[in-house]
């Protein structure tokens, strides 16, 4: 492809991200598996592109505004050509409707536009902090909050992509052996810092067309995932609830510290994303996991097996703030999730995922949100409403990164924004009679 037919394509997306319910990824996937005739180089030429509009689109929208310009795909494109790529106004004006594939030709508002953004700097310094760090505008007040004066380096941080992430499967291999798979077919991963599983990779080799990961030795999943994981602490032979399970990615770790020995259910109320757990968990080797499609939070299955696990996790679902580096998109839905409704789904999520803990058992909640309100606020008001439950300190199990609570940011960490807090149902919460049937119970489905 030509570097205009580069850009008509990287246009093309980003103006059906303007109305796509699909996250940016899997637009650009379906664009690219609709158009197999391209070829690697401009894929990546095409990603790239599109990606870095998405990293600096405050910054090109300020610059719009200050020229008098809707922000549109187009002129989104035209705004990061002349700001980020500095290209002078004839190189931009030639890769518009200068060839077969490129984009039409520019109008006479564009090159208007042009002319006003030719010699401009990407980041004046009359561009308001917000603005230069891509925070949105509902965003701001909690997170200004939250960091206090490490606001532009933590937002900083957000909007730089992530590495590449691995979990080494120990229930195939270790650390060191998996890192040496790597190595033989040329990928070059050294180990992350807090989790014993995890290995880091620059950039975005062709992982999953490794033998490594054909075999199951190896996941993708973020150091901050991994480390939640840690934080259920399953040990060989517990009864253990995903409740959050997704495709799997947690259900996989707890499987590997389990040593396939005990029960995990993958509870989701999503039947496609189980399945696609299914086939996760075959390659990894994971036997000791079954999957539960759920109606809802409510559903029977909760009150039938009531104070009969020893761990539960939640992952719930949320804002997923901590995830802006990979997913620079999600910052700039319109006017920001719904937080009133997220949290509100969280507190019903907590409230009957408790139910399955028994007495003495543990409830990890986690979130890949930033905010206090999917967080510490969601806890704290959690402990209000149970008073058989008290908080144990993360501590305890991640000494000299944690305190009361796991908080993981990019900046700090180099993980994605995360946050857990361990829950544990007091021994003394049901009647000594109520104990024995749980055990009973537990010990008649081991």
């Amino acid at each position: 492809m030509t570097p205009a037919a580069r850009i008509a394509a990287a246009a093309e997306i980003l103006a059906e991200l303007d109305h796509a319910p699909a996250p940016a990824d899997a637009v650009l996937a379906n664009y690219l598996k609709a158009r197999r005739f391209i070829g690697a180089k401009d894929r990546a030429a095409i990603a790239e592109l599109l990606y870095g509009i998405l990293r600096r689109r405050a910054r090109l929208d300020w610059h719009l505004e200050q020229a008098g310009a809707a922000p549109s795909a187009r002129t989104r494109m035209i705004a990061e050509l002349a700001l980020a790529q500095h290209r002078s106004p004839a190189e931009i004006a030639a890769l518009f409707g200068g060839s077969r594939y490129a984009a039409p030709p520019l109008d006479a508002g564009e090159r208007r536009l042009l002319g006003h953004l030719a010699g401009r700097r990407l980041e004046p310094p009359e561009m308001p902090e917000r603005v230069r760090v891509e925070c949105p505008d509902w965003a701001e007040t909690p997170l200004r909050a939250l960091f206090g004066p490490r606001f532009a380096e933590e937002l900083a941080a957000l909007n730089r992509p992530a590495p590449l992430d691995l979990r080494a499967n120990a229930l195939k291999a270790d650390r060191e052996t998996v890192r040496a798979a790597l190595a033989a077919e040329g990928i070059v991963a050294t180990p992350t810092p807090f989790s014993p599983w995890g290995l880091r990779v620059e950039g975005r080799p062709p992982l999953s067309a490794t033998r490594a990961f054909r075999e199951g030795l190896v996941e993708v999943q973020d150091e901050g995932s991994q480390l939640l994981a840690s934080l259920v602490d399953a040990r060989p032979g517990m009864q253990v609830v995903d409740f959050c399970a997704g495709a799997g990615g947690k259900t996989l770790a707890l499987a590997a510290t389990m040593a396939n020995k005990g029960r995990i259910v993958a509870c989701d109320v999503s039947a496609r994303r189980l399945e696609q757990a299914g086939r996760r968990l075959r390659r990894a080797g994971v036997h000791n996991a079954e999957r539960r499609t759920l109606s809802s939070e409510r559903d029977p299955w909760v009150k039938r097996h009531k104070g009969q696990f020893d761990r539960v996790l939640v992952d719930a679902p949320c804002s997923g703030t901590g995830t802006w580096r990979r997913n620079p998109d999600a910052r700039w839905g319109r006017g920001g999730p719904d937080l009133a409704e997220l949290t509100a789904l969280q507190a019903k999520i907590l409230d009957s995922a408790a139910r399955l803990v028994r007495p003495g058992g543990r409830l990890v909640y986690g979130t890949c949100s930033l905010l206090r309100a999917e967080n510490e606020e969601q806890v704290a008001a959690f402990l209000a409403a149970h008073p058989d439950v008290a908080s144990v300190p993360a501590a305890t199990l991640l000494p000299g990164l944690a305190g009361d609570f796991l908080r993981l940011t990019p900046a700090r960490h180099g993980t994605d924004g995360f946050f857990a807090a361990i829950l544990e149902r007091r021994p003394e919460a049901a009647a000594p009679a109520e104990q024995e049937t749980s055990r009973q119970t537990v010990s008649s489905i081991s």
